[in-house]
């Protein structure tokens, strides 16, 4: 039989990731590409531990569970907010989905109707520019600078297109690795104030930074845009985080934090999509953080310590040779470097050469909407560890230095 997709899948079928993760599963491939954190520091033992605990408790552990998640599990979120964050919530605030792209998914499947236009930062996730797609928006990217969104352009493109809502990551953008000023975070929500646009905040890499400040430090000085907001619960900031980049992203365990009118809305539609995430996960994951040897801001100061390490090598990578011509900003936290390849490169055709001697990279194109990007790729920094990061950064280097002997 043959097939007629909607043209709106074009772009999620066509995907070079397709190709990569296909490889990945061959020993000799080092993928520089996806979105993985670094296995070595899962808190394996102790989830282990954690595993035995909560099926100790009974058959109950296998059954179906409450639709928003495992309660427990979300009134630590809310005590850990109010201790490190500054976010006040209740429980009934709290989402708990199937990782960050179920959340997204949700609140776009919710308040889109296909040709809404949606704002986002340029470049942006992947993933939310696939969902976007699906659900047949008209997708608007806004310029930015080190300090974030411009606003001037954020205001000229409200007036113009009259968006439903901005999609943006205020620290550590996915895959810039860009850390918006505080300043520029109160403008960008008092336009979003003003001009009624919702705000939808991924906080997936919020946690991973390396100024070696504390978190309650880090978020004194960057705060949440959702903390920002409420502060006079103005429901303007739809939060999104997860546990993927910090804890495993096997448990599956995201969440979504907003007005309780959103977060009921965006439950009714997950009962469509799922029933409900796993709480065997969700209970497993509380155990974890509750009530095991687990030190949550140990583990934190681990993660960041070694990311950092594993940047500083990239770092000097790019200073060798192969890559001269390169461009790119020294992010601050997160687990990507986004780096411009030398003048008439394209990310595209390296990627293929790239491909052929078992080493992979994000093309540029995958974050960017309207006029693709083809001068940069987006370099995962955080899984590799240090003779994969060497072997990966010499070969795709090679590539480089091959093209750049042709023309």
């Amino acid at each position: 039989m043959r097939y007629f997709f909607a043209s709106r899948t074009n772009r999620l079928l066509s995907s070079p990731l397709r190709d990569i993760r296909k490889m990945s599963d061959k020993d000799y491939f080092i993928s520089l590409a996806e979105e993985l954190p670094a296995e070595e520091l899962f808190p394996f033992k102790l989830l282990e531990e954690a595993a035995v605990s909560v099926f100790s408790s009974g058959p109950s552990a296998l059954q179906y569970g409450e639709p928003a998640g495992y309660r427990p599990l979300r009134e630590w979120l809310d005590k850990d907010w109010n201790t490190r964050k500054g976010i006040r919530t209740v429980p009934e605030q709290i989402l708990l989905t199937t990782g960050t792209q179920q959340a997204i998914d949700l609140v776009m499947r919710l308040l889109l109707e296909p040709g809404d236009s949606v704002l986002v930062e340029h470049p942006t996730s992947p993933g939310c520019l696939e969902v976007l797609e699906m659900q047949g928006a008209i997708i608007v990217p806004v310029m930015g600078d080190s300090d974030g969104i411009l606003p001037d352009q954020l205001e000229r493109h409200m007036q113009q297109v009259r968006p439903k809502l901005l999609f943006a990551a205020p620290s550590f953008c996915n895959p810039t690795g860009t850390l918006w000023s505080l300043e520029r975070r109160e403008a960008v929500l008092d336009l979003c104030s003003r001009y009624g646009v919702l705000l939808v905040e991924d906080d997936s890499y919020g946690e991973l930074h390396f100024d070696g400040l504390q978190t309650e430090d880090f978020y004194r000085k960057y705060p949440s845009l959702f903390a920002l907001d409420t502060a006079d619960q103005g429901g303007h900031v739809l939060y999104i985080g997860s546990f993927s980049k910090t804890v495993a992203p096997a448990l599956r365990t995201g969440w979504a934090a907003g007005h309780p009118a959103l977060i009921q809305a965006m439950a009714s539609v997950k009962r469509i999509a799922d029933g409900q995430s796993s709480p065997m996960n969700q209970r497993l994951l509380y155990q974890l953080l509750a009530h095991s040897p687990f030190r949550w801001t140990d583990h934190l100061s681990l993660l960041n310590r070694e990311y950092k390490t594993r940047l500083k090598l990239m770092l000097e990578l790019l200073k060798r040779p192969g890559w001269k011509g390169s461009n790119y900003d020294i992010p601050q936290g997160g687990m990507y470097l986004w780096v411009e390849l030398p003048e008439g490169l394209d990310s595209g055709a390296l990627l293929r050469a790239a491909l052929l001697k078992g080493v992979s990279f994000l093309p540029g194109s995958l974050c960017s909407t309207g006029e693709q990007d083809h001068r940069h790729i987006r370099l995962n920094f955080s899984h590799p560890g240090r003779d994969e990061l060497l072997l990966g950064m010499n070969l795709i280097s090679e590539s480089i230095a091959e093209f750049t002997a042709r023309s």
